[in-house]
């Protein structure tokens, strides 16, 4: 199934949306995505720079799938992130390239490691094979 998978910063969750609808069927700590694609729309991330207030405007559309040989360790995976302040575009977390596709995609939740932020949990984007 075909879907949109963006960090809900209400819920502090995954939310998983259908592509065909655009409804959310899912919020979760842990997806996996089959040949994702990391957009970004412009005028949402403009209107985020121009109003100060964040919106969905960035997100990784692909398959949900499970994967049967998934490493847990994560030495093939790339770390990606996005920032809209700072990038126009999902990035590499090491050397900053930019991030439009790869092979598959996890996207899971960790505990926050700050003093004071214990009932939050952060995002964390891993791709394999990411290419720009």
């Amino acid at each position: 199934m075909r879907v949109e998978v963006y960090f809900n910063l209400h819920k502090y969750t995954w939310s998983v949306r259908s592509a065909k609808t655009g409804r959310v069927i899912l919020h979760t700590d842990k997806v996996h995505i089959n040949n994702p694609t990391f957009i970004v729309r412009k005028a949402g991330r403009e209107r985020v720079l121009r109003e100060g207030k964040k919106n969905v405007h960035a997100f990784v559309r692909g398959d949900i799938t499970v994967f049967d040989d998934f490493d847990p360790d994560y030495l093939d995976y790339t770390l990606v992130a996005y920032n809209p302040y700072k990038y126009d575009t999902f990035v590499d977390v090491i050397d900053t390239r930019p991030v439009r596709t790869a092979k598959r995609a996890v996207l899971q939740l960790q505990p926050s490691m700050v003093v004071g932020d214990h009932h939050r949990n952060r995002p964390y984007l891993y791709a394999e094979g990411a290419r720009s």
